[in-house]
């Protein structure tokens, strides 16, 4: 019987969602970002996050290779639903890190069946509903997307983003 994905709390001081199972010391790397690259299988309910060009795409391990995540826009224009990938495809050849989980609010068989329960959900939403927003509640409860708070916080940054999006080439870069 899966747990009820609303329910049990992790226990305050657990481990869970905390680094990164690894193959090697060498293969994780730090960065000031919370986030810590991943060389082999990442921790089971690990929040792993590839950056893409214009935007970190986020998802939630699951364990045997897999990653459920909202796909987004992270194929086309149209939005895509909740799904479960492989990691290469959620990679899609690039380097994988995981979000560092401080205060992670429930265990990982529970942030699993949280990310599963929304497997087909098809209501991405760019500003409310996107894929960090999914992993953020499904780790820690809160519908919350520190991507979209800090474009909200820099205006400049975010509009020339989107035009780097919308025209390819054709956006001079933001400087922080």
């Amino acid at each position: 019987m899966e747990p009820d994905p609303r329910s049990r709390p992790s226990r305050p001081g657990s481990a869970h969602g905390i680094g990164v199972s690894s193959h090697s010391a060498a293969a994780v790397e730090r960065n000031g970002a919370g986030l810590m690259a991943v060389d082999g299988a990442p921790s089971v309910a690990a929040h792993l996050v590839v950056s893409r060009t214009w935007y970190a795409h986020h998802g939630i391990y699951v364990g045997d290779g897999k990653v459920v995540h909202y796909r987004g826009l992270t194929r086309s224009l149209r939005a895509g639903p909740v799904e479960e990938v492989s990691l290469a495809e959620f990679a899609r050849g690039r380097t994988i890190r995981v979000r560092l989980q401080g205060g992670a609010r429930f265990d990982r068989e529970v942030v699993i069946a949280r990310a599963r329960s929304r497997l087909g959900e098809d209501c991405y939403r760019i500003l409310s509903n996107n894929c960090e927003h999914f992993c953020e509640w499904c780790v820690h409860g809160r519908n919350r997307s520190l991507q979209i708070e800090e474009w909200r916080a820099r205006p400049r940054r975010a509009l020339l983003a989107a035009m780097r999006f919308l025209m390819p080439g054709g956006a001079p870069t933001a400087r922080a």
